[in-house]
């Protein structure tokens, strides 16, 4: 099997979330893994869950395991640009030919599987093949990104060291459920006993189902907002700096990364590093040196410019609300250009209601990917203006892009955002178009 007949088999599983036999249950999981000889169980590792934040923590936490001088293996979703970044060792997505390999190696467990609980979903097989490249690379300890939920997703077959929770906010509740502590108990379905759960959650009544649901599993509560401060707070030209004050230690942030939720994350992933085992405990000065030349893809990514250029994915109300502040921290006084496209299934008023708060102008857009659905830009455009705002409509995202550079002010921001999958487009074709020139 080559890497085109990799992603073909693999793209064709997309629209399979869920089989007949085993609606959204962990059996199928399981019994995929056993038939291949659980490699899952062949290092230690971390769980991190949460609605908005988890991707980003989970690297900053395989960065500070990094510093220890530690072979670590991390999973996050979704990719940017290839399948093969969901499985990293060391910050190196795994090869092509690796890739392939292994997800060729593992057809006949695969087969095996259909005959007891139905085929592995894309993100099923992909995890599978994380967890089996981190085996046979011996890996120190892999980081482990929750895809949905916690309680019935697919990573949720691990027994970590620590787990953690980012954050409960709205999203995904046609699956969770349609309050935020009914989010917050599928989210909490990740404690296990004896393994402290870090958790960084702002209401107070889901604050209180993850705790009371890490009383019940036997899991060691942390609760860094509560056990946490973040002081000191400086915003030179580029990144940031502050402290990380813990009930253990004072830790001295300055990184590239821009954003006022990455402090928050930096705290949960500081607290998440801190619960570990005393062997796996990075010291002090290996945190800051983690931190010193982090960069997350996507996240708060600036390229100074006339105009300036900043790739943000927010595709739901809770990181749109984090990337609103986070612009009007570190630009104050400055216009935006949106070049937007949203999922079907998120909450587009609720996400442009947030962005319509910032002196902005919307360039609606689309894109097409296998298995999954935009939200017409008209329509976009219709919600833009029943709050007040307006946004013309560009079908092509790269047009689209375009046009915003045309017609944007050289100190106005163009800010690309939206859903994951208009901003690995945009991106791709600007790093590759226009900062490769």
């Amino acid at each position: 099997m080559d890497f085109a007949a990799a992603q073909s088999y693999l793209i064709g599983t997309i629209n399979e979330t869920v089989s007949r036999r085993m609606p959204y249950r962990l059996e199928r999981m399981r019994t995929f893994l056993a038939e291949l000889g659980d490699p899952q169980n062949a290092y230690p590792t971390i769980h991190i869950g949460g609605t908005s934040g988890k991707g980003s923590t989970s690297t900053m936490v395989a960065a500070m395991m990094r510093a220890e001088g530690r072979r670590v293996g991390l999973h996050t979703k979704p990719h940017l640009k290839s399948m093969t970044e969901r499985a990293r060792i060391d910050g190196i997505a795994i090869s092509e030919e690796r890739f392939a390999e292994i997800l060729g190696s593992m057809m006949p467990a695969i087969g095996r599987t259909v005959a007891v609980a139905g085929r592995p979903t894309y993100y099923e097989t992909l995890l599978a093949i994380a967890f089996e490249y981190f085996a046979q690379e011996r890996v120190d300890i892999a980081v482990i990104e929750v895809g949905l939920g916690g309680r019935l997703d697919g990573t949720n077959v691990i027994t970590p060291l620590v787990s953690g929770i980012t954050s409960i906010g709205f999203d995904h509740m046609d699956v969770l459920g349609e309050t935020l502590e009914d989010i917050a108990l599928e989210k909490a379905g990740i404690a296990k006993p004896g393994i402290p759960l870090v958790t960084f959650i702002d209401d107070d009544a889901a604050r209180a189902v993850v705790a009371e649901a890490a009383q019940r599993a036997g899991a060691p509560f942390i609760d860094v907002a509560e056990d946490v401060r973040i002081e000191d707070v400086r915003l030179p030209r580029a990144g940031q700096s502050f402290s990380v004050v813990t009930p253990l230690a004072r830790y001295d942030i300055s990184t590239p990364m821009l954003g006022e939720f990455q402090r928050r994350n930096a705290a949960t992933g500081i607290s998440i590093a801190e619960a570990l085992p005393p062997p796996f405990r990075p010291s002090v000065s290996q945190v800051e040196q983690a931190f010193a030349s982090l960069t997350i893809p996507g996240r708060m990514e600036f390229y100074p410019g006339h105009p300036s250029v900043l790739f943000d994915i927010a595709h739901n109300a809770e990181k749109a609300e984090h990337l609103v502040r986070s612009l009007r921290e570190h630009f104050p006084d400055r216009r935006f250009t949106f070049v937007v496209a949203i999922g079907e299934s998120k909450d587009s008023y609720e996400i442009l209601r947030l962005f319509a708060t910032l002196p902005v102008k919307f360039i609606f857009t689309s894109f097409e990917i296998a298995g999954r659905a935009a939200t017409k830009p008209q329509r976009l455009a219709a919600i833009a203006e029943s709050i007040g705002s307006w946004g013309r409509v560009v079908q092509d995202p790269v047009e689209a892009m375009e046009i915003a550079r045309r017609t944007s002010g050289a100190d106005e921001i163009i800010v690309v955002t939206g859903s994951t999958f208009i901003v690995a487009e945009i991106r791709g074709w600007w790093l590759e178009t226009i900062v490769a020139a």
